[in-house]
């Protein structure tokens, strides 16, 4: 794989996106599983340290969004997802009931939660505000990551 120019550039662009990201949250709003991803061409799949970055911007586009969504007046479902094996994956989540199926709410019951994330960015995550879980497939471990604060359906 080619050497990853240009880091600060990304970064900083990546960053103003994020800063700049606005929800659609009218009252005839709905999001149907939408996700947002950060890292689409998998850049923090060569490096450890471009991983991180990529996974504290998905957390903190998370935060953000749960501001954005404080006052909407459906009820929705928000996580982020961070994929062991595929950082071009990662994902941040939006779901509410929508007009295309009747799956909201979700059930996670797949999930096992309450596990202590993995050493490459447990420091990222404050587990006094989040929850974490995991499930595992035969080719990875993906995280689901929450908010405490958010009472689903």
């Amino acid at each position: 794989m080619k050497k990853f120019r240009g880091k600060r550039r990304h970064f900083k662009k990546l960053w103003s996106l994020i800063e700049g990201y606005e929800l659609n949250v009218e009252d005839d709003s709905w999001y149907d599983f939408w996700h947002r991803h950060l890292d689409f061409y998998g850049l923090g799949n060569n490096s450890l340290k471009v991983r991180r970055e990529h996974i504290k911007a998905h957390i903190h586009l998370y935060s953000k969004f749960l501001q954005q969504l404080k006052d909407f007046s459906k009820p929705y479902q928000t996580w982020v997802c961070i994929h062991e094996e595929d950082s071009g994956a990662d994902a941040v989540y939006v779901h509410t009931p929508n007009s295309n199926d009747e799956n909201f709410p979700v059930k996670f019951d797949f999930i096992k939660w309450n596990c202590k994330p993995p050493n490459t960015f447990s420091d990222l995550i404050d587990l006094s505000q989040y929850n974490v879980g995991y499930y595992e497939t035969e080719i990875e471990r993906i995280y689901y990551i929450q908010s405490k604060y958010i009472q689903i359906p």
